[in-house]
């Protein structure tokens, strides 16, 4: 069993809980920037103690209106600044929120809010309130539901005002470190969401010790736009990293107007999944395309990679050098500048964000930390170093936390990050531990530095019919990479070869369609079938089929004319694919790929 320990280089305090995180905040840098708020074009600045203020009177408002220590509390709302305030003065008031994403449907409201007895909900429009409506009959518990585009969050501090500052100091000091800080269910890719109990301390411990990790990012000279979804662990802790840190935050929910805010906003890092670094590669190499610089494009691109590899081996030959100071004033720059012109760093996490896109983005003079996490761990559990980042690998442990390998190459975790188990579910609980180690799920290797890598989910690994093992997410990532595909799901277990189910994607099909001279309003059942749309399906897997042996690679595949989402059940709110679901949806599709089963089994 291979094992690697980081000990913390914090020391511990068991009775601190996130609310000390905020006052030692303000301690530090009360009148530095710890938010910024959009103001039309411009934003404007949040101090700590102006930011304090607000959650102390928010707080009392809470604790006004019947919110009692040890209350749990419903929160359906976008990425936004109220977030995070909501999130401090519920702990202020001495209770604790329940996320819920705000795509929810009403069935998925009713078992969270039931199963975590909910007193009350926050929620930010009437539509997120009219999905509630529907199944409150059901849900007792809930008393009170507060509509934020009813002003109901300055109606709260109204009746907070007669509340004493003492009354706030005794309720935030309740909570010791082992105590409940938030209640956050799984995606549900499995099966029925599970509530995990993260801790005062799972919060505190970590933020403390990434901080000391990753001082070249978080630091009150930093700052970010937070876009990806704070009712998922992975924006969620960053939100309170930064506030331990005193990086400065800003909010775009609105991916459609990212590029903008970035523009004025000018974060100094970035939180992303790989997807949306693929998003912006592939939007400029088809603008590119589309203004007949595509072969520039790509010629840019090869030597950023080439540059970025030469970098790291410690030698960059001058014919190389010159080629990239030539692509830097013609592509690169203006790539840096449309994120906004001040991007160090990026955190990426959720799935892999492969070798092409890393190097590529080193290039650009934007390092990407990939690390690894699950909500169990508190989001992170590793994450490579600035100082020493190995591109493929999601880097070393944290401080205080401890990794291992089982005999099977299963990923498991002891230490601050990992949550306290699942609520209401002790028996899934014991399942999935160890004695002190969370089974993860997960399957990877370490290098002799520690660092490690992902190579599967031990549930998702396929077993063909002559007994090869293939793991899927190493063959979809790559072709989930080309422009032109959504998703793609590899399938086979059992069966003589491996297939695929393939998806487009929507966003890129037009711009694709007509740089390849089609009609760029064509439907989708229409381009799932045009036999240029398939060559270049069969174009992806084949680069992908070139790093897999011939018994892995995937030999047949489908597209499907429509696209996963959400909605349809088949991707969970993070946009992770739900397998069995579109293995069962899709049955019919995938047994079509066998029903002539003529190639060989090998």
């Amino acid at each position: 069993m291979v094992q690697f320990d980081v000990p913390a280089v914090v020391t511990a305090d068991p009775q601190a809980n996130a609310t000390d995180l905020l006052l030692d905040r303000v301690r530090q840098t009360p009148d530095a920037p710890l938010f910024s708020v959009p103001n039309g074009e411009l934003w404007n600045d949040v101090t700590a103690s102006e930011f304090h203020a607000q959650v102390i009177a928010l707080a009392k408002g809470f604790v006004a209106t019947g919110i009692m220590p040890g209350d749990r509390v419903g929160l359906m709302c976008k990425t936004r600044y109220e977030w995070t305030l909501i999130d401090f003065a519920m702990w202020f008031a001495g209770a604790s929120l329940v996320p819920i994403y705000e795509t929810s449907a009403p069935s998925q409201l009713l078992w969270i809010l039931g199963d975590s007895e909910a007193v009350a909900l926050i929620v930010e429009t009437p539509d997120h309130f009219a999905r509630f409506d529907e199944v409150r009959p059901e849900l007792p518990f809930v008393q009170t539901v507060w509509q934020m585009n009813l002003d109901d969050l300055d109606k709260l501090v109204e009746a907070g005002k007669l509340v004493e500052d003492s009354e706030i100091e005794r309720r935030r000091s309740l909570a010791i470190g082992s105590d409940l800080a938030t209640l956050i269910y799984t995606s549900g890719s499995t099966g029925r969401p599970k509530g995990c109990i993260l801790t005062h301390s799972n919060f505190v411990e970590l933020c403390r010790n990434a901080r000391a990790a990753i001082p070249e990012v978080v630091n009150p000279q930093s700052s970010t736009l937070l876009f990806i979804t704070l009712a998922h662990i992975f924006a969620r802790y960053i939100s309170i990293l930064c506030v331990e840190g005193g990086v400065k935050v800003g909010h775009q929910p609105d991916t459609t107007r990212l590029l903008p805010a970035m523009q004025s906003f000018k974060p100094t890092f970035l939180l992303a999944v790989p997807r949306v670094f693929e998003k912006v590669y592939n939007s400029a190499e088809q603008k590119a395309e589309a203004g007949g610089k595509g072969n520039i494009f790509r010629k840019a691109a090869a030597v950023a990679i080439a540059h970025s590899k030469a970098d790291m081996a410690g030698h960059i030959p001058l014919g190389l050098r010159l080629q990239f100071a030539l692509f830097d004033r013609l592509v690169y720059s203006k790539l840096r500048a449309a994120l906004g012109g001040r991007v160090s760093f990026a955190v990426s996490g959720s799935a892999p964000l492969g070798e092409r896109l890393g190097h590529f983005y080193h290039s650009l003079g934007l390092v990407i930390l990939e690390g690894y996490g699950l909500t169990e761990t508190t989001a992170p559990a590793t994450i490579n170093r600035p100082a020493k980042f190995k591109i493929g690998t999601v880097g070393p442990a944290l401080p205080g936390v401890s990794l291992r390998l089982d005999g099977d190459g299963e990923i498991q975790v002891k230490g601050i990050n990992v949550f306290a188990g699942y609520w209401n579910s002790p028996q899934a609980t014991a399942e999935n531990f160890d004695g002190e180690w969370f089974k993860t799920g997960d399957i990877g290797e370490f290098d002799a530095d520690g660092y490690l890598t992902i190579t599967g989910r031990k549930k998702e690994i396929i077993v063909t019919a002559s007994g090869k093992n293939v793991a899927p997410a190493f063959l979809e990532d790559p072709i989930r990479a080309d422009p032109l595909i959504g998703q793609v799901v590899v399938v086979g277990d059992g069966k003589p070869f491996v297939a695929a189910l393939v998806t487009l994607d929507p966003e890129m099909l037009p711009m694709w369609l007509a740089n390849n001279k089609l009609d760029p309003k064509m439907t989708l059942p229409d381009a799932t079938e045009h036999p240029l749309v398939r060559a270049q399906v069969q174009r992806a897997i084949d680069r992908a089929n070139k790093t897999v042996s011939r018994a892995e690679s995937i030999r047949k595949f489908t597209i499907l004319p429509l696209e996963f989402t959400e909605a349809t059940g088949h991707l969970t709110p993070k946009m992770s694919i739900k397998r069995h679901v579109i293995t069962h949806d899709f049955a019919a599709q995938i047994d079509e790929m066998y029903g002539n089963a003529s190639l060989p089994v090998d």
